[in-house]
């Protein structure tokens, strides 16, 4: 005797039952990526905590750091960051318009709300990208010692006022020459050039009596701590090198740790928003050529959609951990 089994009913995707949750195919795999992709960053964020608090008191202040703003000179602390969280911001508000116009199937609305959403993503990527920039380049430059510490350097009248090492170090012209290019010889056996050297920092140091070190270590106001002169210069003695800017071996900042963590989860996200803007664009194409319209429905616009919301979700927590804690 036979005997016919009955599962489900078959649709175009899913056989053997229902759509789980009510929702498509489609949407249930961008939620197992958003889900296993919120893992991954919460892994990031988890180790980055942890090695925040663990060298809290030499962590550097992200107020001294982020204090650029594009064609402007002056210290203007977070005021750049704020903006480029507000651009993403507002480019996920675009986003929630265009799927909305989608479910009325509005098309000139989901054009014109997408390619504000392709604008935020563009600006957002771009103000990374110079913040990187901007990061790498440095401000005043610092002193590094035997054990990795940072030192840098502020004015004896007011200690809240850094100064670059260009502005005291003292020219050494031998020293310089020693070192150029044509020699063939310090390109393979030593780093690259910085700017000034450490000797012309030491001496330039010594001849200004009206500068003054200040340590990596935060103290009870939440502030470096600022050496007197007859401290500042028993501690040159350990200084052994030049840093320059940030990379993933030095930070003039201060811990080496930040930088990496740095470039690491914020290239990441930015990787992520980057993609965000290619799929979107090519999305905003395929509503321009009316492939929604045919379909009937705009559901890939709300998927595309999902993932710009969880970028912009993770940014968030990513301003949080970097710029305000």
């Amino acid at each position: 005797m036979n005997s016919t089994v009955t599962t489900g009913t078959e649709t175009s995707v899913w056989g053997g039952g229902n759509q789980p949750l009510g929702a498509s195919y489609g949407k249930m795999m961008m939620w197992f990526f958003i889900v296993s992709d919120a893992l991954t960053f919460s892994g990031f964020l988890a180790a980055y905590g942890f090695s925040r608090f663990k060298f809290i008191e030499t962590w550097p202040i992200a107020d001294e750091v982020f204090t650029h703003v594009p064609f402007f000179h002056g210290n203007y602390p977070m005021i750049y960051v704020a903006f480029m969280t507000f651009v993403l911001i507002m480019s996920s508000v675009t986003m929630v318009l265009a799927v909305d116009a989608g479910h009325k199937m509005k098309k000139n609305a989901v054009i014109w709300y997408m390619f504000a959403t392709v604008i935020g993503g563009i600006i957002f990527v771009g103000s990374q990208a110079w913040e990187w920039g901007t990061f790498i380049k440095g401000d005043y430059g610092a002193l590094e010692t035997k054990g990795g510490r940072i030192l840098q350097f502020v004015d004896a009248g007011d200690t809240e006022k850094r100064v670059a090492l260009s502005d005291f170090a003292t020219s050494i012209p031998s020293e310089r020459t020693e070192h150029e290019r044509k020699n063939g010889i310090w390109f393979y056996q030593e780093p690259g050039l910085t700017s000034v050297s450490l000797n012309e920092v030491v001496e330039g140091f010594k001849a200004n009596p009206n500068i003054l070190i200040r340590t990596e270590l935060i103290n009870e106001e939440g502030k470096k701590t600022v050496l007197d002169r007859k401290a500042s210069l028993a501690k040159l003695a350990d200084a052994t090198q030049v840093v320059e800017g940030a990379n993933l071996i030095h930070n003039e900042y201060g811990s080496r740790l930040f930088a990496d963590f740095f470039f690491f989860i914020t290239g990441f996200h930015g990787f992520h928003v980057f993609s965000g803007v290619v799929i979107n664009i090519i999305i905003w194409f395929n509503v321009i050529l009316g492939t929604y319209e045919r379909r009937g429905h705009y559901e890939m616009v709300e998927k595309v959609g999902l993932y710009w919301h969880f970028v912009d979700l993770v940014w968030v927590f990513v301003f949080t951990f970097f710029y305000l804690v």
